[in-house]
């Protein structure tokens, strides 16, 4: 049901190694075979790369994994479930503008119930252009992003990093619900229920700096047992390959819901 791949660092690297672990896992290491998707930042500014192909088919996903260079990736590998469609539009990652932002996301799940609650909710910064619960999410997540950001008088009296911890635990009471996310500059993940993280730190020999970087992937690339497993419901956010805040929510269930 679908993969996730994230990368936060203090500098750019080459993930070559991890990436063409994970673009075997569209559909020849594991069963994701309905498209493939990557955000990566170069300078101050998201590229996006993705098709409605089984990534480990795509010469260019295999092109990407050798010459990319950047401090921090999101990318995806598709299980077509909710809808069964495969196209570009059904691709992730997402992009969209939100309060001065490019944000990307990319989720692995189900939670079909989002569709109908944010078809009804009016939200004037994001609009479906596909038809996945996952781009639904995203549009209601920043719908309440966009609360904190702009000081409306319904938005309730936290940060907006607090805000999505919320509403990451209600969305996930609707189903299954792992996600990266980012807005530029931070690395969001959120694991529902199936998602690990690997942190490294060292220093750089040629100049004795600290480098910081963090991988998350739905399942670990590699043999590694640093590789930990998130506690369900938890929130994590990373700048520069370090973590500067964590969070727990608590799912509810549906019928307990605030979800608008």
């Amino acid at each position: 049901m679908c993969e996730l791949f994230g990368m936060s660092s203090s500098h750019p690297l080459n993930m070559e190694r991890e990436l063409n672990t994970f673009r075997l896992h569209g559909g020849r290491l594991a069963d994701n075979p309905d498209g493939w998707g990557m955000a990566w930042q170069d300078g101050s500014a998201f590229h996006l790369a993705k098709e409605p192909i089984p990534a480990h088919q795509s010469e260019l996903f295999a092109r990407l994994c050798g010459t990319t260079n950047s401090s921090l990736m999101i990318a995806h590998v598709r299980k077509a479930s909710f809808p069964p469609v495969i196209n570009m539009n059904n691709t992730h990652p997402f992009q969209r503008t939100c309060c001065g932002k490019e944000w990307v996301f990319a989720h692995n799940g189900m939670v079909p119930d989002i569709v109908g609650i944010e078809s009804s909710a009016d939200n004037p910064v994001c609009c479906p252009t596909g038809k996945t619960d996952s781009e639904y999410a995203f549009c209601h997540l920043l719908g309440r992003i966009a609360q904190q950001f702009h000081g409306l008088s319904f938005a309730e009296p936290t940060n907006w990093i607090d805000n999505l911890a919320e509403v990451s635990g209600l969305v996930a009471s609707l189903g299954k619900f792992n996600f990266l996310m980012s807005e530029g500059e931070h690395l969001i993940a959120y694991g529902h229920d199936r998602l690990h993280y690997l942190e490294r730190s060292g220093s750089d020999q040629s100049d004795a700096t600290q480098s910081n970087s963090v991988l998350v992937a739905t399942e670990p690339l590699d043999e590694n047992a640093a590789w930990t497993i998130f506690q369900p419901g938890e929130l994590r956010l990373y700048r520069a390959g370090k973590m500067i805040g964590r969070m727990m929510t608590q799912t509810m269930s549906s019928s307990n819901s605030e979800l608008r």
